[in-house]
């Protein structure tokens, strides 16, 4: 298809994870020219046909970043210094809705609050669950929710494995590890489900749920895993209110994982959710084995240990 006929995605946050998952999947699906949105154009002139600078700390810059786009995809970072993922969304909403914007995706996660009956605060999922409220009311010609699982990466950052008192290397969480209750996947991979619903708005365009999940495992299984490829890390149960002192955004973890346990990840029986998301991106997600073998060599995290 002629540039000059291709529909314009802008994609938000285009250098992090999702949004460059996002670039990369619109970009090989040859069917859209992509607005990649970046707070510092000048680094990144080829990221795709147009990088433009956007920041959602600054609304007035986001009107002209969604001029003329036919498709939205947003991403807020919670975890980021200073957010305000509410104000951030509405603010984008406003403008994509100024803008003409037809098809509004947000990458959203579930509504714990809702799930648990108030039981568990979790505001890094709850936060974003409140913004789809804002989306649906913009009334978009069409609009889609994607939802990010638990990243496959994850364990290699923020919950990589550690040297433990015993010696062993492993994690030591106020999880039950015998419980499957995580979704997990290639977050980078987000993206061929987001590609999927802009292409697809009749199908994945009417206020759909699409999470990305490659795998849905206990905790005991990703460590058997792991053990299988040649690693030897170990798993111990810790008392949530030990662990929720040990260090700063400890006490959400544990919350999150007591959410998990009572509900699991995505909170309800979400299998035909996950069907449909496969079946718009047209495709499997990278199941965590076949990542691991990848991304986590024995070698490489036994060298690091050192």
């Amino acid at each position: 298809m002629s540039s000059k006929h291709r529909k314009l995605i802008a994609v938000v946050g285009a250098t992090g994870q999702q949004g460059g998952g996002v670039v990369r999947a619109l970009q090989a699906s040859k069917q859209f020219k992509v607005r990649a949105l970046t707070r510092d154009p000048g680094k990144h002139r080829d990221l795709a046909d147009e990088v433009v600078e956007a920041d959602l700390k600054r609304p007035e810059t986001l009107k002209a970043a969604f001029e003329g786009a036919h498709g939205v995809f947003l991403v807020t970072n919670f975890w980021e210094q200073g957010t305000d993922e509410l104000e951030q969304a509405t603010a984008a909403v406003r403008a994509a809705m100024t803008a003409g914007v037809k098809h509004f995706v947000w990458s959203t996660l579930p509504d714990v609050k809702a799930i648990g009956g108030g039981k568990f605060y979790v505001p890094h999922f709850t936060g974003k669950a409140r913004i789809d409220r804002i989306v649906r009311n913009a009334k978009f010609e069409n609009h889609t929710f994607v939802i990010a699982p638990f990243y496959y990466d994850n364990l290699m950052g923020a919950l990589a494995p550690q040297q433990q008192a015993d010696g062993s290397r492993g994690w030591a969480l106020p999880l039950d590890p015998t419980l499957r209750v995580i979704h997990m996947g290639d977050i980078t991979e987000l993206g061929h489900i987001v590609a999927g619903a802009f292409a697809h708005p009749d199908e994945a365009g009417q206020g759909e749920y699409l999470p990305l999940v490659g795998d849905f495992m206990s905790f005991n299984e990703i460590v058997e895993t792991l053990n299988g490829q040649g690693h030897r890390l170990s798993y111990q149960q810790i008392p949530k209110d030990s662990f929720a002192r040990s260090f700063p955004g400890a006490a959400e973890i544990a919350e999150t994982f007591s959410y998990w346990e009572a509900h699991t990840y995505l909170g309800s029986d979400s299998l035909d959710r996950i069907a449909l998301a496969n079946e718009i991106a047209g495709r499997q997600p990278s199941r965590f084995v076949a990542w691991a073998r990848v991304n986590m060599s024995a070698r490489g995290t036994q060298k690091a240990s050192r």
